[in-house]
């Protein structure tokens, strides 16, 4: 059994880790320092943080793994179900699997966090620190699911295809970062994201970077 200063130990992380990854999702990491992440939870020990984390960049790559790892694992159980019935079955139910499991972050059914936005910010200032702490760990799912893509969508040159994924990588980061934004904040674009066609909507949008046609004038480019 835990003791009571350990479960109170364990809170005050997670407060730190909460107000924190709000913080650096609104304003980057360079953009908040550790004695701001220490006032917005309270605390009156200002070295909290580096007794829980001894430093911002270990504290950081704590919050990289926590939503990562949350995001692979249901990425995975998805596959692993689609794959049970012999799917993915086309390049939609694919990109499904890179996009669901990055919704409903927060604490409760439904509700959203602050993550997607973080992982945006970090991606922009920050990419060899991301790349680093995720070190292909948690994104077996996403690499699985790209498999997938590629062979549902052979139709499209492999060259090209490659782009249309970055393409799509960079654009759902983005996307389900304003997404995010508007949920949390209840913001005047609210209306638009609750709506039950926008993420049905969103998908075939997706659906269409991947497989839409290849112009003549992108074919020459490429040769």
């Amino acid at each position: 059994m835990q003791s009571k200063s350990s479960l109170r130990g364990d809170e005050t992380r997670d407060q730190i880790k909460l107000a924190a990854r709000r913080l650096f999702a609104m304003k980057g990491i360079h953009g908040v320092s550790t004695r701001e992440i220490v006032a917005a939870t309270g605390q009156k020990n200002g070295g909290s943080l580096h007794y829980y984390f001894r430093t911002k960049e270990a504290l950081v790559r704590e919050l990289i793994v926590d939503g990562a790892q949350v995001i692979d694992e249901r990425r995975q159980a998805r596959l692993d179900a689609a794959e049970a019935t012999g799917g993915p079955h086309d390049v939609r139910e694919a990109v499904e699997v890179l996009v669901w499991p990055s919704t409903d972050l927060g604490e409760g059914p439904g509700e959203e966090d602050t993550y997607i936005r973080f992982i945006s910010n970090l991606g922009l200032q920050e990419r060899a620190l991301l790349s680093d702490t995720l070190a292909g760990r948690w994104s077996a799912g996403y690499q699985r699911a790209l498999v997938h893509i590629r062979r549902l969508a052979s139709e499209i040159p492999a060259p090209l295809l490659e782009q249309r994924l970055v393409f799509l990588s960079l654009s759902l980061r983005a996307i389900m970062a304003a997404r995010e934004a508007s949920l949390d904040h209840q913001r005047e674009h609210l209306r638009f994201w609750t709506s039950g066609s926008t993420m049905e909507n969103l998908l075939d949008a997706l659906v269409a970077m991947l497989t839409g046609p290849v112009s003549e004038a992108t074919r020459t480019a490429s040769a």
